[in-house]
């Protein structure tokens, strides 16, 4: 298993977060079977204020960069993107041209050894 995490900030506007989280809590079934169909296993996006958090994971061998581009290819997933992108703004620092912003690994409980040495890589951190 490999898992990778972004993030993204909303626009700061409440009723706009509002009607965000709505479209979250009846997410199009296209969209859901697209990001099944590309590999990802577990998707989570947490929100704390403006900011977006996602948490996702895929089999060994996944590489978000390269299997999204089967997401990316469906129209009715470019739609929801783009629709989504009406309540988002990327990360201040956040590279030119990106989204959502990969984040780096910085603690891994499952790689650590019973002695607080780490034994190995878990997932990836890269997107």
């Amino acid at each position: 298993m490999q898992f990778f995490a972004q993030a993204i900030d909303l626009l700061d506007d409440p009723d706009l977060i509002r009607v965000y989280e709505e479209h979250h809590r009846a997410v199009w079934p296209k969209v859901v079977a697209a990001l099944r169909a590309a590999g990802i296993q577990r998707m989570r996006i947490f929100r704390y204020g403006t900011r977006l958090f996602m948490y996702c994971e895929g089999p060994d061998g996944f590489d978000p960069a390269r299997d999204y581009q089967q997401y990316a290819a469906d129209p009715e997933c470019r739609k929801w993107d783009e629709l989504m992108r009406r309540f988002q703004r990327p990360v201040p620092g956040a590279s030119a041209g990106a989204w959502w912003s990969p984040m780096e690994v910085v603690f891994d409980l499952e790689s650590m050894s019973e002695g607080g040495a780490v034994s190995g890589v878990a997932g990836e951190s890269t997107c």
